[in-house]
Formats: structure tokens, C-alpha cells, sequence
């Protein structure tokens, strides 16, 4: 059985970068390296040549009812999708933005939920943090869930800044329908999907943590 402490033991001080260029700078970037690693019996890596779409780290939030026992998802057009050639370019997401200097995660999440949702987080937990395609893409996702109140927010309605060309229209959706979005395979993101499994996981709890003001009624639609 592997060793916990021999796994990702090699660091950032085994990587010896030859020269690093940038051909191209838009609002993304795409970076060309040359570069040798320590490869796992110890010796160095030959000349190696990557590419890295280079973009800035990024924060999401799932918005989640745990008086409803409902989320919220936003509906909206993504370029990379219409690319791969999906007929169904439109996706269902968490709320998510990129971090700006200065903002923290927490900042970014809380404010794509007003700015998206039309909602905000009275409480947050974290999710977990991951890398989006580690093998050529540089971003970094830190995921969160966020208790909201769902109640007022009405279903279908448009969100979005038009000044950023967003164009998204809002989802309730009772867990249950969420799951069964995601088991059709019409929720296909990565981010959506680590949420929605997170949740399968932390539900109980969540709901037990969060517990219901009075006045409220707990329900779950389907």
C-alpha cells in the first residue's frame, strides 16, 4: 500500500523553467514554456515544451434553502460549450466569479449571489478547492455553499449584469430535481457537479446546522 508521505512530495523547487513566453494576451492568456522536472526516481526530465491558458482564480457558491430544502442555479450561454459542439450551449451553474486583487473568496461568492441570483448568503461554508483542468489551464476554484432564503425569489427571472453582456435566467429547484438534472445529464460542470455531490453528502447536517427560524415551515418539493 502506497505511503501517505511519499505522495505529491515533490515541490515547486523541482520544476527549473528554461524561458517562458506569452503569445497571446486578451482577457485570457495563453503562456509557452520550456521546462525540465524531477521526474519520481530522481533524475531530470528532458526539455519539454507546455502550453497554459493562463486565467485568473475564480469563487462559486451554491445557493441553498435548507428551510425549503431548495437551491438556486443560474441558466446561462457558455462560449466553450457552443464550441465542443453541444447542442445545448445554455448551462446550469452555481454562481461564480474571478477573484480581483484586493477581494477575498468569500467576497466574490457573496457578491455573484446578489449580482446573479438576486439573493444573498446570510452564512457560508467552504466546499472545497480544486484546479478546473490542471494539465493545461492555470485556474483555481474555491467553492463554497451559502444559506439562502428562497422564498420571495421567483424562478425564471432574468439576472445578470448587462454591461458584462450577462444574459441569466434564475432556477429553483427543489433537491430532488437538482439531482435528477444531474443524473439526466443536463447539469454537466464540473463545478455544479462537486457542489451538488457535496451537498448529497453534507444535506442532513446542513439543514441541522442552519435550523429553521420559526415562522417557516420545512418542505421539500420535487
Amino acid at each position: 500500500m502506497t505511503s501517505i508521505k511519499s505522495i505529491r512530495n515533490l515541490r515547486r523547487r523541482d520544476v527549473r523553467v528554461l524561458d517562458r513566453t506569452t503569445p497571446f494576451q486578451g482577457f485570457f492568456q495563453l503562456d509557452l514554456m520550456h521546462l525540465r522536472h524531477r521526474q519520481f526516481d530522481g533524475t531530470w526530465s528532458p526539455r519539454i515544451e507546455r502550453e497554459v491558458f493562463v486565467r485568473a482564480n475564480a469563487a462559486g457558491l451554491l445557493p441553498y434553502d435548507p428551510v425549503l430544502d431548495r437551491l438556486l442555479l443560474v441558466e446561462q450561454f457558455r462560449a466553450g460549450v457552443f464550441t465542443e459542439g453541444s447542442e445545448r450551449p445554455w448551462t446550469l451553474e452555481v454562481v461564480a466569479g474571478i477573484i480581483k486583487p484586493g477581494e477575498t473568496p468569500e467576497d466574490v461568492a457573496q457578491r455573484e449571489t446578489i449580482e446573479e441570483a438576486g439573493a444573498s448568503a446570510t452564512q457560508i461554508v467552504h466546499v472545497c478547492n480544486f484546479y478546473v483542468s490542471p494539465g493545461g489551464c492555470s485556474e483555481y476554484v474555491m467553492l463554497y455553499c451559502g444559506r439562502v432564503d428562497l422564498k420571495g425569489v421567483k424562478s425564471g427571472a432574468p439576472a445578470g449584469l448587462a454591461d458584462e453582456h450577462e444574459d441569466i435566467r434564475v432556477h429553483v429547484l427543489s433537491y430532488a430535481q437538482a439531482v435528477k438534472l444531474m443524473k439526466r445529464g443536463l447539469i454537466d460542470n464540473a463545478i455544479t457537479i462537486i457542489a451538488l455531490q457535496w451537498l448529497a453528502l453534507n444535506r442532513a447536517e446542513l439543514r441541522r446546522r442552519w435550523a429553521a427560524p420559526k415562522g417557516r415551515t420545512k418542505c421539500s418539493g420535487t
